[in-house]
């Protein structure tokens, strides 16, 4: 099948300043983004950007970049903007891809991308992964999911959700967290971007419970791969430096 990967790239970050061009193992960290979208099969890479800074490193690493307005409030209107200005078509299937997300597999990429092959595809397509830790479970900055049998998603929450009455707690299959990465057609996204943030969204701070209030379709299946760790501060970017040194020297960084 054929899809698209976009990549929105925001210069300015709270907790890490231009996190997207500090550097893994020796490269700008959104250099190892595009490598791994390359990998997936995507037709192309686009790099949706605010920043003159990311669009000449995404040009040099042989992306297609699309200047965006740095006042936009999210990644997804960030596409959003960038496919519209690009004049892509609205069946066109997009897969928004992180720029803070380092290792996420190609095959994890390509996978939310056939989600929406058949001839009932769901609106918004995206992974999940087991909780391996109480600790996960409970932390706020851990968004979980909770799934109906064939895994569509009923609710996302930055809660320890499904709550456990008894107090107990093990790994196990209701027990997921979120991975923030998403496939769409570009017609989906333009209705996305044009509703209101809902109530819950604005409480949890979780874009896609914007979805979910207007009734749209959201499969979440378990992720084929393990998809690794995203970089929100010095630690994580410390973490994944180390990491990505081990995967270089021994021929798998790409």
């Amino acid at each position: 099948m054929s899809f698209k990967v976009y990549v929105p790239a925001r210069y300015a970050s709270s907790r890490l300043p231009g996190k997207l061009l500090l550097p893994i193992a020796g490269r700008p960290m959104l250099e190892r983004v595009l490598t791994r979208a390359r990998a997936s099969g995507a037709s192309e890479i686009v790099v949706a950007a605010d920043d003159e800074r990311i669009a000449r490193v995404a040009d040099a690493c042989g992306a297609a970049v699309c200047l965006t307005d740095p006042a936009l409030p999210s990644g997804t209107d960030r596409i959003a903007a960038a496919a519209a200005a690009r004049g892509e078509a609205r069946d066109q299937i997009i897969v928004n891809l992180q720029g803070d997300e380092p290792f996420m597999p190609a095959a994890v990429i390509a996978q939310v991308a056939c989600l929406l092959e058949g001839d009932d595809p769901p609106d918004l397509a995206t992974v999940c992964e087991p909780l391996a830790m109480r600790e996960e479970w409970e932390s706020p900055h851990i968004v979980k999911v909770v799934r109906t049998l064939d895994d569509r998603a009923s609710y996302f929450s930055r809660a320890p959700i499904p709550f456990v009455r008894d107090g107990t707690w093990a790994p196990g299959p209701h027990y997921r967290r979120h991975v923030g990465l998403y496939a769409y057609t570009v017609g989906f996204l333009q209705r996305y971007v044009a509703w209101p943030p809902a109530a819950l969204e604005e409480i949890e701070r979780l874009e896609q419970l914007r979805a979910l209030a207007r009734g749209a379709r959201i499969v979440v299946p378990d992720a084929v791969a393990p998809c690794g760790i995203g970089v929100d501060t010095p630690a994580d970017l410390a973490r994944a430096d180390a990491i990505w040194q081990a995967l270089d020297a021994e021929g798998q960084g790409g």
